[in-house]
């Protein structure tokens, strides 16, 4: 098979890989397999004690680029290094696991071309766990100002679908910040917006690999630190000395979906989604339609809000029914669904009971 190369290719495709070897070839298969043919790949080897190395070694493609760590670094790091070594004018992120689409590059590439302001852009994409395609739990239709909005209280890419102007991610130093490890991706959104747009384009165009145990306790508390501190910094100029505690209420409910434990968690919630969104509509003062669609997604955000406080009993149904700021967005979960959740709420709670007294018998 003969394979396009050049010694500036459109792309440059990164990818950290430890450990890798049972996922890696397919992941480079789907690369393979692009219609945009004109990319390199650089495989940045963390040091794997498995046989990632030889897999990778072992695939006839002159566009791969195997380098190999001298010592073990961590993921962000590695990809830093590979960063440091790419030559497109446009760098494709991609986890050693993950699967790009054939159209992927070709449409991200065209995209960036139509649309010069634009410095980063995503697409969507499916979930691929134990053998089944899940759909995205990302919002399904998008454009740049919902996702600038989106920035403020949540992620809303996935990282390996993401392609970057790379004359944009030079200015950014580092490229990933260490210190915010397993935040990291959210973190350079961030930072990239003052260069340029940040956007997503609506087809699934990767398929992300779920592993069901793949993320530790100790992982999720991480990512949630390194969230909290990246919001702390977006929200300091607005909620000032409260700014971090801000930042830990919203990361905690709205982007981690952990349950309000009661009705004045769900309040101080509330209240930080207004102040939120009343900022960013009278700062980018978007269009009828686009505000229109950060109120909707805004009000499905909050309705999972109470739903989830109901179903785990920290809520009662007055609660969820009497703290309801309207303006958020453009209704309310439907009132059966918010009675099921109590009901549900409800039947788990005397599960617990009966199995507390049990456990004393």
């Amino acid at each position: 098979m003969t394979f396009l190369t050049t010694p500036d290719p459109v792309v440059s495709v990164i990818i950290p890989t430890y450990n890798g070897s049972a996922l890696v070839a397919e992941t480079i298969a789907s690369l393979q397999a692009q219609t945009l043919a004109d990319f390199e790949v650089i495989v940045i080897d963390d040091c794997s004690t498995d046989d990632t190395v030889a897999v990778v070694a072992a695939i006839d493609d002159p566009r791969i680029r195997l380098i190999r760590a001298e010592r073990n670094r961590g993921v962000v790091l590695t990809r830093n290094a590979g960063f440091a070594l790419a030559r497109g004018r446009c760098i494709a992120a991609l986890d050693q696991d993950d699967l790009c689409h054939p159209e992927r590059f070709a449409r991200q590439v065209a995209y960036l071309d139509m649309h010069p302001a634009v410095a980063l852009v995503g697409t969507a994409a499916n979930v691929l766990q134990d053998g089944v395609i899940l759909p995205s739990p990302l919002a399904p239709v998008s454009t740049p100002a919902l996702i600038a909005w989106l920035l403020q209280i949540e992620n809303p890419l996935v990282w390996s679908s993401v392609m970057i102007r790379t004359d944009a991610a030079r200015r950014l130093d580092p490229f990933n910040r260490p210190e915010l490890l397993y935040a990291e991706d959210f973190d350079l959104y961030h930072r990239i917006l003052p260069i340029g747009g940040v956007a997503r384009i609506d087809a699934e165009l990767l398929t992300y690999r779920r592993h069901a145990a793949g993320a530790s306790q100790r992982q999720a508390t991480a990512m949630r630190d390194s969230a909290t501190r990246v919001l702390a910094g977006v929200y300091a100029a607005r909620f000032g000395d409260v700014a971090a505690d801000t930042a830990a209420l919203i990361v905690a409910h709205v982007m981690a979906h952990q349950p309000v434990p009661d009705r004045a968690t769900l309040e101080r919630v509330g209240a930080a989604l207004v102040t939120l969104q009343e900022d960013f509509m009278a700062t980018h003062r978007p269009d009828r339609e686009n505000a229109k669609l950060i109120r909707w997604e805004t009000a499905r955000r909050w309705a999972r809000i109470g739903r989830a406080g109901l179903r785990t009993g920290g809520l009662r149904l007055g609660d969820a029914t009497g703290v309801r700021p309207d303006h958020l967005g453009l209704g309310y979960a439907g009132i059966e669904d918010l009675v099921l959740s109590r009901l549900v709420g409800t039947v788990r709670g005397v599960q617990r009971r009966r199995a507390a007294r049990a456990a004393k018998i």
